[in-house]
């Protein structure tokens, strides 16, 4: 299952992932906030973001963006999901820092399963700006060189 880092070229198959996923895993939200995050990926975070591409025969199965220590996105196509794609993609990010932190929402059962399992802890809850949905504050302390102190179960 390699990983490699994103590009250019990239960008429609990284936008048609996050949409996918996030019908299923944010069905809460309304559809107009699709619309619009849709250009703030494309033309605000990726640009900023460190973002991997898990990447198999079939092409492009997900993507995880990095800012600094935070998990700007994660997502996976959701045929895929549940074959260990998001673990690579995490495993390749946890690698890189310290430590990683995440906003999920409260409302989503599938992120929240994903990064309990994966060994990140709560913080703190808080509203999202931008939705108003209440979203869970998590973290996952690493030891040196990215290497995770605590291996999930």
């Amino acid at each position: 299952m390699p990983i490699r880092p994103y590009a250019e070229a990239d960008l429609d198959a990284v936008l048609e992932i996050w949409h996918e996923a996030s019908l299923i895993a944010h069905a809460f939200l309304p559809p107009e906030f699709f619309e619009t995050e849709r250009l703030e990926i494309a033309n605000r975070w990726l640009p900023v973001a460190d973002t991997i591409i898990h990447e198999s025969e079939a092409g492009i199965d997900g993507f995880l963006a990095l800012i600094d220590n935070e998990v700007g996105a994660i997502f996976v196509r959701p045929e895929v999901q549940g074959h260990g794609v998001g673990r690579s993609l995490m495993d390749a990010a946890a690698r890189t820092r310290p430590y990683l932190e995440v906003g999920v929402f409260e409302a989503n059962p599938i992120g929240r399963r994903f990064y309990d399992a994966y060994g990140f802890e709560f913080v703190a809850r808080q509203v999202c700006e931008v939705t108003g949905e209440p979203e869970l504050r998590l973290r996952l302390e690493s030891g040196p060189f990215g290497v995770r102190t605590s291996p999930p179960p």
